[in-house]
């Protein structure tokens, strides 16, 4: 049984991807070569720079033709991220189908989801989550995601596994029953699997899902309920028959979410959006709570620096900096600033998406690293990545930037996040042993 997937871009004049992805029972060198004519892939084979990455799990390959000139082990990812996506839906046991009969086709079991697929492979052109192995939260003021925290955190105790609150891809809470905690991946993935179902915006749903880091050989049952037209409700128990119960928990949170504001301060979140280069305070930000500033509103002083003030001139931030992305170890969260000018763009988000995960590659190679900082400069960015045990920063630069001054630069953003990280981050969230 094969099932393929493609994804064709254009949007770079020198670069085509294609990407495909393979379920098969065993594999067959003749069966490459027929891929390759069947899509015409010689010829760009012979023109371009083309990876073919497999995976085994047990009696399943997956294989990825690549012509994005990504690291090996991004696309290995890739391919466990759209196996994990198949345990989601079918749970691991699909294997023993195939022990029981070699000749089993699973097309019948994954009926409908080519949509879930095709979304996750395109979120692997921009969705930072699917290499930090992190999840990234909603800008909102503490009280708020408080606020939230406590009404699911009652539902927990009432014998909910996981009770999530998302707007897109984004989590406003999470909590989950006494020892119990979710890995990033499985995050992504069950967020993937909802978005990318129609069936779960025109009513409450209750459905069978595994999560593979979590458990790949059972399956739990999801309450799915959209509260707005992009922020939804996700109930997780290992009883097959609490759809009322979790029905019930529902209307309780809606009714506390609605009365203390939370849902029209998400919507507003969405709409603010989250942290803006340009906002980048240019001096040491002050320790005490009260007096910290709020997301969007921090501006420069008046006796900044004219070195500073020079350098960041008609380029985005302070010193050149364009984008951040700042990713807490412990927490295995992560925020990344607001595009701006001059990453405009779909191509330009694009290519500085492929700089962070070839960045992130080099830092993690465990062949010659772990390395603790890069300073790289080319045509198109200065990128630079500073890791310590407690985070990672990923930023990047006009190509003209001085490497100093980026320096200071990057130690002003980590002071930025660490000043208003209890509206950017979901703290109390259980770190992840993996």
């Amino acid at each position: 049984m094969i099932e393929i997937f493609n994804v064709h871009y254009s949007n770079f004049s020198k670069t085509q991807v294609f990407f495909s992805f393979l379920f098969l029972q065993k594999y067959d060198s003749k069966l490459l070569t027929e891929i390759f004519n069947i899509h015409h892939l010689l010829p760009l084979a012979k023109l371009m720079f083309v990876q073919v990455v497999f995976l085994v799990k047990g009696p399943i390959y997956l294989v990825c033709i690549s012509c994005t000139e990504e690291p090996y082990e991004s696309l290995r990812v890739q391919l466990e991220l759209i196996y994990g996506q198949m345990i989601l839906i079918l749970t691991k046991s699909v294997n023993r189908c195939f022990e029981k009969n070699p000749k089993f086709d699973m097309t019948s079991l994954l009926g409908g989801t080519d949509v879930v697929f095709s979304s996750l492979i395109h979120s692997f052109s921009w969705n930072l989550a699917t290499f930090l192995h992190a999840y990234t939260c909603l800008p909102l003021a503490y009280a708020t995601r408080q606020a939230a925290g406590a009404i699911l955190q009652d539902v927990a105790d009432s014998g909910v596994l996981f009770a999530i609150l998302m707007c897109k891809h984004k989590v406003v809470s999470l909590v989950g029953a006494q020892k119990a905690s979710l890995h990033p991946d499985d995050m992504l993935l069950l967020s993937n699997f909802i978005m990318s179902s129609e069936s779960f915006r025109t009513s409450e749903s209750f459905s069978p899902i595994c999560l593979p880091r979590y458990n790949p050989m059972a399956f739990l049952y999801a309450y799915v309920h959209y509260l707005d037209v992009d922020t939804y409700l996700v109930l997780l128990t290992t009883s097959s028959d609490s759809f009322y119960h979790l029905k019930d928990c529902r209307l309780r949170i809606e009714t506390v979410l609605l009365k203390s504001n939370v849902l029209s301060e998400v919507q507003r979140s969405m709409l603010d959006g989250g942290m803006r280069v340009d906002d980048l305070p240019g001096y040491p930000l002050p320790r005490s709570g009260s007096d910290s500033p709020h997301l969007g509103q921090a501006k420069l002083p008046t006796n900044y620096s004219e070195q500073f003030r020079e350098a960041s001139a008609g380029m985005g931030g302070p010193a050149g900096l364009w984008h951040f992305v700042y990713r807490s170890i412990y927490l295995d969260q992560y925020v990344a600033s607001e595009f701006s000018s001059p990453i405009n763009s779909p191509q330009q988000q694009k290519r500085l998406y492929r700089g962070y995960q070839k960045l992130y590659a080099t830092m993690h190679d465990n062949g010659s690293g772990p390395h603790k900082t890069q300073f790289r400069r080319d045509e198109n960015f200065v990128l630079l990545c500073w890791v310590t045990p407690d985070f990672e920063l990923y930023a990047a630069f006009d190509p003209l930037a001085d490497k100093a001054l980026a320096i200071k630069t990057c130690n002003r953003v980590c002071e930025w996040v660490k000043d208003v990280e209890n509206e950017i981050f979901l703290l109390g969230a259980s770190p992840f042993s993996w």
